[in-house]
């Protein structure tokens, strides 16, 4: 189990997130939800090993994370999704997937085969170069630079944004998928409905603080509650 427990964390020397605290099982999605500036991107950024929280720990399977460089966070299981399609646009698809796979040197060529049997279409442009594909195929790319370690546990930081409500589909199909696999998920959506309606688990953020932890069905079935937990209304 991924836990974060207690977590607090900083941006610009401002405390922008406190006493933060959820967990994801394997095969479950835990829908991370919140209006802009709650804090969401700098847990992000703290799991994985990018900042030092202020306080809190964050442990994947028993294994100490709190304060690890990224590299270490990674072999422990954890791979991040950062938001804004992060893709190495100078590079091929092939290319970017194999650079990103550098942790499994003995199985490389069977974990990007991986990555395009998940993504059919980046197997189609596989020599073309990152930076010409559209935005939702660089953010299937960019999925897959995750996906290339074989992670436990998958953290994926604002999936849709930006991008024609036929990719977001699609790539909620995928996290479904990657479910069923046994995967756990972390999911930042700006689309809560649609978060909610794939995760077992859900925490709001507001004002860096949390507002609501509980059962995602709870927030579904009662958009007032929702609604409460993003505005305070």
């Amino acid at each position: 189990m991924l836990e974060v427990r207690n977590l607090s964390v900083t941006s610009d020397g401002k405390v922008i997130a406190r006493d933060v605290s959820f967990t994801v099982a394997p095969g479950e999605v835990t829908a991370l939800l919140g209006p802009n500036g709650a804090g969401k991107s700098e847990i992000v950024l703290t799991i994985a090993g990018m900042q030092a929280p202020i306080s809190g720990t964050v442990r994947a399977d028993g294994i100490q994370l709190t304060a690890q460089n990224p590299s270490y966070v990674r072999k422990s299981g954890v791979a991040i999704v950062p938001e804004g399609h992060v893709v190495l646009t100078e590079l091929s698809v092939e290319d970017n997937l194999l650079a990103a796979g550098s942790l499994r040197p003995n199985e490389l060529k069977s974990c990007v085969d991986d990555v395009f049997s998940i993504f059919p279409e980046l197997a189609e442009r596989k020599s073309q170069l990152a930076g010409s594909l559209s935005g939702g195929q660089q953010q299937m790319l960019a999925i897959g630079h995750a996906l290339v370690a074989r992670p436990k546990y998958l953290i994926i930081d604002e999936m849709s944004l930006g991008l024609a409500p036929l990719i977001v589909k699609r790539l909620i199909s995928v996290v479904v998928e990657l479910k069923k696999k046994g995967v756990g998920v972390v999911l930042i959506e700006q689309f809560a409905e649609l978060a909610l309606s794939i995760a077992e688990n859900a925490l709001v953020l507001r004002n860096g603080e949390v507002r609501f932890s509980g059962a995602a069905e709870t927030l579904l079935q009662d958009p007032k509650l929702l609604n409460a937990a993003y505005f305070g209304q």
